[in-house]
């Protein structure tokens, strides 16, 4: 079982910059990604940023790709999203994940985090 606990959301203003992280603990051996769902209100949980555990290798949705950075720093057992750009669809509160597959579908991830809420106003 691997913890996670997001940071970073608040409220912020149309064309700011925001940095989610996410400190991770437990059992990480045999992960195989770590990634950053979010969710809207009345929305399904959508995936936004997926990276692998070994290469570190991106992978990104369309609606983020260019205005986003997903990175893991191994020393401080920290998972962070970089977003820039920000819009007022990129409202949502903000999942942290990690499983063994890599890939953009929740079900590919089997530890989550609690979520950190991210508004963004005009």
């Amino acid at each position: 079982q691997v913890h996670l606990v997001e940071s970073g959301g608040g409220l912020v203003q149309t064309g700011d910059s925001l940095r989610l992280s996410c400190a991770y603990s437990g059992h990480t051996s045999g992960l195989g990604a770590m990634a950053w769902f979010r969710q809207a209100p009345g929305k399904e949980r959508e995936f936004v940023a997926a990276i692998t555990w070994n290469t570190g290798n991106p992978l990104y949705w369309d609606s983020v790709r260019g205005r986003s950075t997903i990175s893991r720093d191994s020393a401080k057992n920290t998972l962070y999203l970089e977003m820039n750009s920000l819009k007022s669809e990129d409202t949502a509160v903000y999942y942290c994940a990690a499983g063994q597959y890599y890939g953009a579908l929740p079900s590919h991830y089997d530890n989550w985090g609690q979520g950190t809420q991210v508004t963004v106003s005009h």
